[in-house]
């Protein structure tokens, strides 16, 4: 393991370049304080009142360089009803950023650029704490008060480059597609543990699941790998949409940067796209068979998308597992089109398959597993076991020229067995079937599958690259 002050020129370097330099510290208190005067004016002119307050990131000093991200929230009464909120905040969004365009999260709000800053104008509630919520956005402002209380220019170097780790290593971000850690999260982390390193160091020792409780609310019992109770909201984990594989991919990569501290952990992989021709090469290294359901990818937010196209992705792949094509992985791709693609170990498989019964000696069960199959057979046990007889003694002429359905039942060990006809010999003819729409997809992705799919198999998959080059490159090179 490296020694302390490797790790620490490291990071110092690594603080150095992502540390915003004064003139874009001052270009960002010049837009912030120009949209606030616009953003007054105009509450001013409405019938309630009302304040705005700079949140985020750029209001506590822990943006990255570069980043260029302004918050601002105008807060309401709590006494406001709703449709009156979203109407004037977006009659105040609209009026201070006359080029942007109306977004929604739980209600609209208007996201613009002023300056050269990206902009997010949102109406909230004035509520009294982070518990006493109208809208989930009403925390936000507890979240910056209480940051902004305990983080001194010190800590804030600090959560930068934990941020800027977290984006080397692909796991930075709350959004439904990414399910790493949001930018709150990080800095509560890092308050919590003192500085980057400590952190690190813890994390290369969880053993999930692991909570923190900053305020000591007593209410750690959230069923996820990570739990940050909210200091400002007590029944809220901070960390709940943080994946289980992203968690691990901190403990990881903060073993490795513990062990060799290097610059390289800081910036994010992206993969040069893959060629056609790569793809087939290394599917004939492989030997297995690829096949992808694609498809026109619908016309929704990706925090709705990804967990629709993830839901698809394990109820194709489950499904794939069951009838015995042997899935060795599977991802999700989306652009204009999406891809649910699952390498199989086999794509063809034998006209039967096995299916074990239960232990012959327990009865009950027994009996119905026997009686079901001779049943579906087309015969009744006593005719069965009539045949059975017969085929012991068989007469001259007798001859059957049909296959039989199942073979069996039959004694194998100490239970019964059978082996039935496959439904599907072919995975691709599966994925082509109706059966596909049984294996519990998301909502949207179905009414999409429902329109047209096709399906590539083997080879064909390359064809993908022009779309998907990038993503088919990390698939065949994976990182933890």
């Amino acid at each position: 393991m490296a020694d302390a002050d490797e790790r620490r020129q490291v990071i110092e370097r690594v603080r150095g370049r992502v540390t915003p330099d004064a003139a874009e510290r001052e270009a960002m208190r010049d837009a912030v304080a120009s949209l606030t005067e616009r953003v007054e004016a105009e509450l001013a002119e409405l019938p309630v009142t009302g304040d705005v307050v700079q949140v985020g990131s750029t209001a506590r000093g822990t943006w990255l360089a570069g980043d260029r991200d302004i918050d601002l929230f105008v807060r309401f009464p709590p006494s406001l009803d709703r449709e009156t909120l979203e109407r004037y905040g977006l009659e105040i969004g609209n009026a201070v950023l006359p080029d942007g365009h109306e977004e929604y999260a739980e209600h609209p709000y208007v996201n613009g650029v002023f300056e050269g800053f990206d902009v997010d104008l949102v109406p909230c509630y004035d509520v009294g704490d982070g518990a006493a919520l109208q809208s989930a956005v009403d925390r936000t402002p507890h979240h910056n008060a209480y940051l902004r209380a305990r983080i001194d220019d010190d800590l804030a170097g600090e959560i930068r480059v934990f941020k800027q780790f977290l984006k080397g290593i692909g796991v930075y971000g709350s959004n439904l597609r990414t399910e790493g850690f949001s930018g709150y999260l990080s800095e509560l982390l890092v308050l919590e543990h003192g500085d980057f390193e400590s952190l690190l160091e813890s994390a290369a020792d969880w053993h999930p699941p692991v909570a923190f409780d900053p305020e000591a609310h007593g209410s750690t019992s959230h069923d996820d790998p990570l739990v940050m109770v909210d200091p400002t909201d007590p029944t809220r984990n901070v960390a709940a949409v943080c994946s289980a594989a992203n968690v691990a991919r901190l403990q990881h990569y903060a073993r490795a940067f513990l062990d060799t501290p290097r610059e390289a952990l800081f910036e994010p992989r992206r993969p040069d796209p893959l060629t056609p021709e790569a793809v087939r090469a290394h599917l004939d290294r492989r030997g297995t068979t690829p096949v992808a359901v694609v498809f026109d990818a619908p016309e929704i937010v990706d925090d709705q998308l990804y967990p629709q196209l993830r839901k698809s992705l394990s109820g194709v792949r489950d499904e794939l597992d069951r009838r015995g094509f042997e899935p060795i992985r599977a991802a999700t791709f989306a652009d204009d089109r999406a891809v649910l693609f699952v390498e199989l170990a086999h794509r063809t498989l034998p006209a039967i398959e096995r299916h074990d019964g239960p232990p012959v000696h327990v009865r009950k069960h027994a009996a119905g597993f026997y009686d079901a199959y001779v049943e579906r057979d087309g015969r009744g046990r006593d005719e069965r076991e009539q045949e059975q007889e017969q085929d012991q003694n068989p007469e001259p002429d007798a001859g059957n020229d049909s296959p039989p359905d199942v073979y069996g039942p039959f004694v194998d060990g100490d239970r019964y067995a059978v082996e039935r006809t496959r439904e599907f010999t072919d995975a691709a003819a599966f994925l082509a079937s109706e059966e596909l729409f049984g294996v519990g997809l998301g909502a949207q992705v179905e009414t999409a599958l429902q329109t047209a799919y096709d399906v590539f198999v083997g080879d064909e998959v390359a064809t993908l690259c022009g779309e998907f080059g990038t993503d088919l490159a990390a698939y065949f090179d994976p990182q933890p």
